[in-house]
This record gives structure tokens, sequence and C-alpha cells, in this order.
């Protein structure tokens, strides 16, 4: 199944700065608990998590996911929103935030980004859950 991550969708909440605070502690706190799910060093930031940061934030958030084949990241309400915006591999990237839409077409990123999402979802239940009840 293809998916046109490039186009704009619509969110579940309005973003705003004080959710994209809440969301990043919550992706990182997740991407922590898969670290020790495999056995791994627990991450210092979200290096590494953009593929799970730009897929939570579209759906939670909306807006469409960007990038190229090194970092991807949201574009929403007209503005760039990186949750790993801080994230010692982004900082090291010379164009971090390059926009090459043709990379969204390649049959094994849809196939990568199609894996991810049940986890995703996953985690956008439970944040959405976590706001409501705080």
């Amino acid at each position: 199944m293809h998916v046109d991550w490039n186009a704009c969708r619509t969110g579940k909440l309005d973003y705003s700065y004080a959710r994209f605070s809440l969301a990043k502690s919550f992706v990182f706190r997740k991407w922590c608990e898969m670290a020790n799910e495999r056995a791994l060093q627990a991450p210092d930031d979200l290096s590494g998590a953009c593929k799970y940061g730009s897929l939570f934030m579209n759906r939670v958030f909306g807006g469409s996911i960007r990038g190229h084949f090194q970092h991807q990241y949201n574009y929403i309400g007209g503005r760039i929103v990186d949750l790993g915006h801080d994230a010692a591999d982004v900082g090291a990237m010379p164009q971090p935030y390059l926009h090459e839409p043709e990379f969204f077409e390649l049959l094994s990123l849809q196939r990568s980004l199609a894996g991810c999402l049940p986890r995703v979802d996953g985690w956008v239940i439970e944040f959405l859950a976590e706001l409501a009840e705080g």
C-alpha cells in the first residue's frame, strides 16, 4: 500500500509548543523503552528515532512528513517541527531539513514506515489517554 506522507493530514490535536514539549518527553520515554526491549544502552536523546517521531507527530498533530535519506521531520501549520531538533545525529547533518519528496516514493521506505505504524499507533492511544488523565 502506497501512502503519500508528503500530503497534509488533519491531526487529533491542535499543535502548540506546550503539546510539543509533552510529545517530545513521551516519545523519548518510549524510545528508551524500545532500547531496553532490545537490550541496548539507554539513548541520550532522540538520535535515530526520526521515523517513529515523525509518524507520531503526524498522527497526533497532522501536517505532513518531510525529509531525505538521513532524516525526516514534520511540517505543521507552515513550519518545520522536529522532535529530534536537538539530537546529536541531527546536529551533525549538514542539511537536516532538506526535503526530497521523491524519497518517500521508495518502496523500502514505504515498507519501513508501515512497519513502524503499529507501535506508533499504540503510542498515540497511550499519549492521548495520558493527556486526558492529566
